[in-house]
């Protein structure tokens, strides 16, 4: 008969279904073999992506040396292939991306402060923009934290690593070998760290700017990194393959790779190896001081280990445990502790796990957190005392946890009133475009935050102590996809979220503006809601009362925004006023399947664009591609989206659309781009407009860009100040209905475009000519042909970018794009909601 043990303060018991995962046999004999390794290595690169998993697999997980990724940036400046979210909010994704491949492949992750603002194409720039001697501190800092036998970077420190970004991660490693080892370097960092020298430095080359190495070439190591691991049942790069596959926002879904892999190392710096990395580095227990003593003793445990009994191996693990904290501090004594209590409590198949009833709170407000805790081991283990600061828990308990019964209980908690909020990091303050703001010097390298509570539960394992951390977590049963959970994190008692991101108001017509208030409170939350405007703007009504009965009720309120007469580009904020405090921070979730639920907490703002912008036309067929929020421009335009679906891509359907417009990289990712591209042609040659945005080369799955022939190419202009010439300053695309003029292309941002044609037919007509400064000139970046009776655009001009952060110049000449052709009157772009 199955016996659970209950401890009931509050509520009735209910037990939560198990999330924690003990690992099998093989893998814990496998973390056994590990414990006796006391190596590391360091991957140095620059973006998520950049990391080779192959050799940080073969690194983890045959080798079974410490290894972790240090990247620059989180990814912010690249483009997203599974939603609409770019910059801050792709970057976010990047790095739990990053993350989960890391649950894979057995690695640690590590970042510097450096925002990834979009393509470089030197280091000088990248250097300008990031701040090297702050990006190179954090480097310093993580070789330090870290201690790394070995460093490998992904690429050369020059030109030949095709990207700046690129370049400066290498060069940052270089100099880091040196300046982590001095004592007047970043002095500050020696209050909690020591001096590091990394023994050697290589680059993993082979890659494209050198393919005819290979193990014979002087000054290279090889590594084989497809080795077969039996106690795992895979090859190290069928693992590898499974973690570079979490990249999914970059499409990077690999498959496995079976058999012997070569992977080249190109000495750098440090001692010269013959023919393996670690040569010269003690790899034993006998680099600490006192450890020889410990080497025989996990000989033993891994000799004695009894895959049907782990917990046979808690007496000798116990015994290791007291022999590692008897070292004198450092980095192995750390690891190897943490190493062998994880041992310890895997053998014992002990699970531990707390979760809220609730996945947000507001400080102050109370938290119903459920506890459960099992044994599944014959070993005696008590639990004696659980603390969290956060919640002012502090319980003597004294409970025997017995073989394979639960213990389950129930307390309700106030989270504390001086919490912070659960924000990233990194995006808890405004940052420059190239170096995010980190106030607290210790968050720096961290991938994230840590849980915003966290339990200690205090233990007895055969009378010996043992403390084990635990998160608090939310969790629930999804009727397909079974037991789901996402973090705790501390909120505002009250959200307040405005529906747009940009306002452009083409005239001085009043409209509409819709504020979202939540709460995120047990209490009743009542107060005022107002909005912030630039001077000579106002709203109609100039303050909103709500009332917010319970957690979760939301309210919208409806201002009437009346612009000034002026052309301007500014900020619109929102805030609510409770008892006499101002909450001014929206509610942002982004949620995919492959990564944990992130919450952000940003400022109630929308941009607001006060321009004369004039639109011909009324609906815009939309195709998506990657992810992007161009829609949401049109439809802030005045425009009417319709975003058809595959059934729907009929000829008398599209005869609907005022114009077409296919997102970025719809040839790349639109499975039925091959059959849908005849169709639109067809709709261009019987009067329509299509404008096609940006595709890459790479995975085209139709050749058939446009109406005539054109090819592409990797050519881009980075600078988002450059000089855009106009070549052909009389054609309709840049006078009707809207004149531009070099004023509009000012305020883009990080980049004017990419991936520009770079040869195409007579037929085409090239508008604009564009280059950064030193390169060539570069005329792809807008063409413009006509095709029967209707207009074909081609652009890789990034309205992706601009349009959501209300380039003002860049809503006109879409305009003018989708505009076309069109034979009515000429109209002011106004919004569907403006004042009645």
């Amino acid at each position: 008969m199955r016996r659970i043990v209950y401890l009931i303060f509050l509520f009735p018991v209910i037990a939560f279904a198990q999330y924690q995962t003990t690992p099998d046999a093989a893998h814990i004999k496998a973390k056994l073999k590990k414990l006796n390794v006391l190596g590391s290595v360091l991957y140095v690169a620059a973006h998520p992506d950049d990391e080779n998993t192959r050799i940080i697999t073969y690194m983890a997980n045959d080798r079974q040396v410490e290894t972790a990724y240090l990247s620059m940036t989180r990814g912010d400046g690249g483009q997203n292939l599974i939603g609409p979210e770019i910059r801050d909010l792709l970057g976010l994704i990047r790095t739990q991306e990053l993350l989960a491949a890391r649950r894979i492949d057995g690695g640690k992750q590590f970042f510097t402060r450096a925002n990834d603002f979009g393509f470089s194409k030197s280091a000088t720039e990248t250097f300008l923009l990031w701040n090297k001697n702050e990006i190179l501190s954090d480097v310093v800092k993580v070789f330090r934290q870290y201690q790394p036998d070995v460093i490998i970077t992904r690429f050369p420190p020059d030109e030949r690593a095709g990207h700046g970004h690129h370049t400066a991660s290498a060069i940052l490693a270089q100099e880091a070998f040196d300046a982590a080892a001095k004592t007047d370097v970043f002095p500050d960092q020696l209050t909690s760290l020591t001096p590091w020298q990394v023994k050697r430095l290589y680059t993993n080359t082979g890659r494209w700017w050198n393919t005819t190495i290979s193990e014979s070439t002087p000054g290279v190591v090889t590594l084989n990194v497809g080795g077969f691991s039996p106690l795992l049942g895979e090859s190290f790069t069928e693992i590898a393959a499974e973690s570079r596959s979490q990249h999914k926002s970059q499409g990077y879904g690999s498959r496995g790779a079976r058999g012997q892999q070569q992977e080249f190392l190109e000495y750098v710096k440090g001692e010269k190896a013959e023919k393996d990395m670690f040569e010269g580095v003690n790899t034993t227990w006998s680099r600490v001081k006192g450890g020889d003593k410990i080497q025989p003793l996990v000989d033993a445990v891994i000799k004695n280990f009894d895959a049907e009994k782990p917990a046979n191996s808690i007496a000798a693990l116990q015994q290791i445990r007291q022999a590692i904290a008897a070292l004198q501090q450092g980095v192995w004594r750390e690891r190897k502790l943490a190493e062998t209590e994880q041992l310890i409590v895997d053998c014992l198949g002990l699970f531990i796990d707390v979760t809220a009833d609730n996945y947000w709170v507001a400080p102050g407000q109370p938290v119903v957190v459920s506890f459960e805790l099992i044994n599944r081991s014959t070993v005696p283990v008590k639990l004696e005392r659980i603390q969290c600061a956060t919640l002012a828990v502090d319980s003597a308990i004294s409970q025997p946890l017995e073989n394979n019964v639960p213990l389950i209980f129930k307390r309700t908690k106030e989270i504390a009133p001086a919490t912070a909020y659960s924000d990233p990091y990194w995006l808890k303050e405004p940052h420059s475009v190239g170096l995010f703001t980190v106030t607290n010097p210790a968050l720096i390298g961290k991938p994230e935050n840590d849980p915003a509570v966290r339990f200690s539960f205090q233990l007895t394992v055969n009378g010996q102590p043992l403390t084990l951390t635990r998160a608090l977590r939310y969790t629930w049963t999804d009727p397909v996809k079974a037991e789901l959970s996402r973090p705790f994190e501390i909120v505002p008692p009250v959200f307040v979220n405005l529906t747009d991101n940009v306002l452009v108001f083409s005239d001085e017509t009043p409209r509409q503006v819709n504020v979202k208030i939540k709460s995120a409170s047990e209490k009743t939350v009542a107060g005022n809601v107002k909005l912030q405007l630039p001077a000579g703007w106002r709203s109609e009504p100039a303050t909103a009362t709500f009332t917010l009965p319970a957690k979760g009720e939301e309210d919208v309120k409806t201002f009437t925004v009346y612009p000034s007469k002026t052309e301007i580009t500014s900020k619109l904020k929102a805030y609510a006023e409770v008892d006499g405090k101002i909450y001014d921070q929206a509610l942002l979730n982004i949620a995919y399947d492959h990564i944990p639920t992130q919450t952000l907490l940003p400022k109630a703002e929308a941009k607001l664009v006060r321009i004369n912008l004039r639109k011909e036309g009324h609906t815009i067929a939309y195709i998506k591609g990657a992810g992007d929020d161009v829609p949401a421009g049109l439809r802030t335009m005045g425009y009417t989206v319709w975003e058809p679906k595959n059934e729907e891509l009929t000829l008398e359907n599209l005869k609907k659309a005022d114009a077409i417009v296919l997102g970025v990289r719809v040839m790349n990712t639109h499975p039925r781009a091959p059959f849908i591209m005849p169709v639109l042609l067809d709709y261009v040659k019987q009067g329509g407009t299509l404008v096609v945005q940006y595709n890459v080369n790479d995975g085209l799955k139709t050749d058939k860009l446009g109406p005539y022939p054109l090819a592409l190419s990797y050519d881009r202009v980075t600078e988002e100040d450059a000089e855009v010439r106009f070549l052909k300053p009389d054609h309709a695309v840049l006078n009707t209905p809207n004149k531009i003029t070099a004023k509009d292309f000012e305020g883009w941002v990080q980049e004017r475009g990419l991936y520009f044609p770079k040869t195409w037919d007579e037929k085409y007509t090239a508008i604009l000519s564009m280059n950064d400064k030193a390169d060539t000139p570069k005329d792809g970046s807008l063409l413009v042909a006509s095709y029967g009776e209707g207009h074909f655009v081609y652009t890789g001009l990034s309205f992706f970018r601009e349009l959501p952060e209300g380039v003002a110049g860049a809503y006109k000449l879409f305009a003018n794009l989708v505009s076309l052709g069109k034979p009515k009157k000429t109209e002011p772009a106004k919004s569907k909601t403006k004042a009645k």
